[in-house]
């Protein structure tokens, strides 16, 4: 148990600066980016990154506890990284996406969009794997 233990606990260290990091960027977003934001018709793209950055920050700390309750596994150790990766690529490429309006960042999101399904679905397996 050490092992899932250690990791856990990463995870929600992780977790915690990844809930700071969306609770920031959002209160951002609505308060110093609005005006910019809405310039650049970048809103909704915005808000998407910041809710999508907020959810899977809050599945990645169920991910943690998960893991403090089972025994240690790869799976959900690997369930925990593709949530990290799928934060990074969807919701960053969005975030810049949004401030630039560059385009090209947009090209980004749907690899993150992948990290978060894999993500789901080999948290499913692990489920079923521990009943």
């Amino acid at each position: 148990m050490g092992q899932s233990s250690s990791s856990a606990r990463n995870f929600v260290f992780l977790a915690g600066i990844s809930g700071f990091l969306s609770v920031a960027l959002g209160a951002f977003g609505a308060h110093g980016l609005q005006a910019h934001l809405a310039a650049l018709q970048m809103t909704e793209v915005y808000h998407t990154a910041v809710q999508y950055h907020m959810v899977h920050t809050l599945a990645l700390l169920g991910v943690a506890l998960f893991m403090e309750r089972t025994q240690p596994s790869l799976h959900l150790s690997l369930v925990g990284w593709l949530f990290i990766v799928g934060i990074i690529l969807f919701s960053g490429s969005l975030y810049v996406l949004a401030i630039s309006g560059i385009r090209v960042f947009g090209a980004i999101t749907p690899l993150g969009g992948l990290c978060f399904l894999a993500g789901w679905l080999l948290l499913a397996a692990a489920a079923l794997r521990k009943s």
